[in-house]
């Protein structure tokens, strides 16, 4: 017989619920971000500009399809009802990036390579991957998958750290913040802009804002509660940001405004400092999910 008094199995008020649904309610899809523009305003760059545009698309595209393979450990591990779904919507957002990175390869950078009289390139060739980034991806997918045989608090913690803070935090979060101001019309109006690029882009760092706050939660819980030293994600992090600086592109251009490495690398140590602050003290808090996905900043 079917009760009406059952308790309910979804704790509503969990904050990995509110996550979850705000990525329902935000939901997008790639292929109906218009990309006529790109295909016509990519002709403004000369061969050098876009090399260097198809190295960046080709490190982000492969970064999300590792981390979207890379992520089952930790739906598996996972405790709580409302942290599984919570990565259910994850694993499909990690999907969704990958699937417009690979739209935008066949739609608009073949399209440009027929223009220039090029062959069509693959974003999968190794010419684009240095070996501190292919380094960067092992540990990351080392430590993730070390929860299936060892799932201590502290290969949580590392395994958010790996994941959350440095791959998404820091190398997608930074190379993402360069990638959109450098092509947007509204930083930079005398530059060849990519709205198409810059609107998919908007999307998906909304959903990475999500992501890291979720890493971020959990490793504030892992310390609030005294499992985990904040020294174990200061010295996780620590010893990757080495390769995340060798993999993270430049999109300088000579002669021109643009993006600096210089203000990338501020932008990428601000925000750690920042986040570190919001985990590791008492009277900090993480950002609600609304504030994790603005870009107003």
């Amino acid at each position: 017989m079917v009760t009406t008094d059952a308790p309910m199995q979804i704790d509503t008020d969990a904050q990995m619920f509110k996550y979850y649904r705000h990525a329902v309610e935000k939901h997008w899809d790639p292929h109906n971000i218009d990309l006529d523009d790109d295909r016509e305003n990519i002709a403004e760059l000369d061969d050098e500009e876009f090399e260097g545009l198809k190295r960046a698309l080709a490190l982000f595209g492969a970064g999300e399809d590792a981390v979207a393979e890379d992520l089952a450990p930790l739906a598996v591990v996972l405790d709580d009802f409302e942290d599984q779904l919570f990565i259910t919507t994850q694993l499909y957002e990690e999907a969704k990036h990958s699937d417009f990175f690979d739209r935008y390869w066949r739609e608009v950078i073949h399209a440009a390579e027929d223009d220039r009289g090029q062959e069509h390139s693959s974003p999968a060739d190794e010419r684009w991957f240095s070996d501190e980034y292919d380094e960067l991806f092992e540990r990351n997918e080392a430590a993730m998958a070390k929860l299936l045989d060892d799932d201590t608090a502290e290969n949580r913690a590392k395994a958010y750290s790996h994941y959350h803070m440095t791959v998404e935090g820091i190398l997608a979060q930074t190379g993402y913040y360069g990638l959109t101001r450098q092509f947007d019309e509204d930083t930079y109006p005398d530059l060849p802009h990519l709205p198409g690029l810059v609107s998919g882009l908007t999307y998906i760092r909304s959903d990475e804002g999500r992501h890291v706050g979720f890493g971020m939660a959990k490793l504030k819980e892992l310390v609030e509660t005294e499992r985990v030293q904040p020294a174990v994600i200061e010295e996780t992090v620590g010893d990757l940001l080495p390769l995340v600086q060798a993999a993270i592109p430049s999109y300088e251009r000579a002669g021109d405004e643009g993006v600096t490495p210089t203000e990338l690398t501020d932008y990428a140590t601000n925000k750690h400092e920042q986040r570190m602050k919001q985990i590791t003290s008492a009277s900090e808090r993480i950002p609600d999910v609304e504030e994790l996905t603005s870009l107003a900043d």
